[in-house]
């Protein structure tokens, strides 16, 4: 045995399942395939591959047949979402499903690409243990991903609606956007509903602004003094119609997500309370798991809601926050090759989870507090988007330990934590190799 050989951790778990099956799905149809063994012939399997209709009593059949065939795994690889009705299905029915990443199930080279060699493939797998189950949250989760995705979804919709309103008031001459933040405040809002309205004076106009922008109204009738006609009247109100009704939709959706989070045992803690509560957090009492998440800097409530409805409330579907950070893709990959090592990318990941997380990244970076230090700190030298990456990561390893107890508080370390654990050797070593690269011979005296 060599002496420089090192131990690696290498077990698998490696398992042979005796009955499996696979399913690789269509739009509507799935073509199966079962593995069990042979009734006679001692190490021999039956191989069996067969098409199924995608419709639930075609499914609801099959999960029938999969039964009395005693099958104690199956896996499912699909194409978009139609894994969902055999998956929800087969759940109803008691068998174990896995739903696996196509990524992880790719065709070996030199052989054909067809569904049934596909399904066969997927079945060899299965009985081998060589796949891992994608995450499916349960069924509540499931309800309310549904909502958090939807208003996701229309708040982008009506974002784009306002860049259109600014379009179409720069197309009209009018250079709002100038001089107010944001036209759709109290004041903006007025000025275009004025100009509808026939309003064509920009002094009149002006005059309609409101607390910061009252003393800005000189350069308001300069911004207001354009081409509004009729025709950019018309367009601006069927614009700020659908505004309003996607902002009356997004409302409506924010109150039933907080009714189905309240809904949730897991959720809610027993006996808690609003109130401020002094002392350190981790003495104060329990909180729900919103207003845990809350207390995170850069985490409001709306981006708790969507990153419960994302990751769920049981942590126990990833071990470790090591496991939540590298299937949220907000950990790079290592790539070695010979004596060399670099980081490569993070992945694609779930898009909504990786949004609002970018968001709350964003809004800790601008916070005087450890995230914020840790953003001012990897952006010097590594830029902005890997340090919102590694601010963001910080932020999932939080939410996880808020989730995985129930009883944990957020606390934050401060913004002069790495200050307090620097190490002051290493520092001055820089410093100095700092001067020294501009030429200058240092010197150092110890302070008395």
């Amino acid at each position: 045995m060599r002496s420089d050989a090192e131990e690696f951790d290498a077990e698998d778990d490696e398992e042979i399942v005796e009955r499996v099956a696979a399913i690789d799905v269509a739009k509507a149809s799935g073509t199966v395939c079962t593995r069990v063994p042979h009734a006679s012939i001692p190490k021999r399997r039956v191989t069996r591959v067969w098409d199924v209709a995608a419709t639930t009593n075609a499914i609801l059949a099959l999960a029938d047949d999969l039964i009395d065939a005693g099958v104690e795994r199956i896996v499912v690889e699909s194409t978009s979402d139609y894994w969902r009705a055999f998956v929800y299905l087969f759940e109803s029915a008691g068998l174990t499903t896995w739903l696996v990443n196509a990524h992880d199930v790719k065709q070996v080279p030199g052989r054909p690409k067809t569904d049934k060699v596909d399904a066969v493939w997927l079945a060899k797998l299965n009985e081998r243990g060589m796949l891992r189950p994608s995450f499916i949250p349960p069924v509540e989760i499931r309800h309310l991903r549904d909502y958090t995705r939807l208003r996701s979804d229309l708040t982008a919709e009506r974002s784009r609606h306002k860049q259109r309103v600014e379009k179409l008031l720069e197309d009209a001459l009018i250079k709002l956007s100038t001089v107010a933040t944001d036209i759709f405040g109290v004041s903006g809002r007025a000025m275009m509903e004025a100009l509808i309205n026939g309003e064509r004076d920009a002094v009149s106009l002006a005059e309609m602004a409101k607390g910061r922008l009252r003393p800005k109204r000189s350069e308001l009738v300069e911004a207001l003094n354009g081409r509004f006609d009729d025709h950019h009247a018309e367009l601006a109100r069927v614009l700020l119609d659908q505004v309003d009704t996607l902002t009356t939709k997004i409302d409506l959706l924010t109150n039933r997500i907080d009714d189905l989070i309240n809904n949730i045992p897991a959720a809610r803690t027993a006996g808690t309370t609003s109130a401020i509560i002094d002392g350190p957090p981790h003495l104060a009492s329990p909180l729900p798991a919103i207003d845990r998440l809350d207390e995170v800097p850069g985490i409001a409530r709306h981006t708790a809601q969507t990153i419960i409805a994302e990751i769920g409330l049981d942590m126990t579907q990833f071990p470790t926050a090591n496991h939540l950070v590298s299937w949220a893709k907000l950990s790079p990959r290592t790539i070695q090759s010979g004596p060399k090592s670099r980081g490569g990318k993070t992945g694609k990941g779930n898009r909504y989870l990786k949004a609002v997380l970018g968001e709350a990244a964003i809004a800790a970076a601008k916070t005087d507090t450890f995230l914020g230090a840790r953003y001012r700190r990897l952006v010097r030298r590594r830029g902005k988007p890997k340090a919102l990456v590694a601010v963001a990561r910080s932020i999932l390893v939080v939410v996880w330990h808020l989730l995985n107890d129930p009883t944990s508080r957020f606390s934050d370390l401060g913004s002069s934590y790495y200050d307090e654990h620097l190490n002051t050797d290493r520092k001055t070593r820089h410093l100095v190799q700092q001067l020294r690269a501009l030429g200058h011979d240092v010197a150092l005296t110890p302070a008395a």
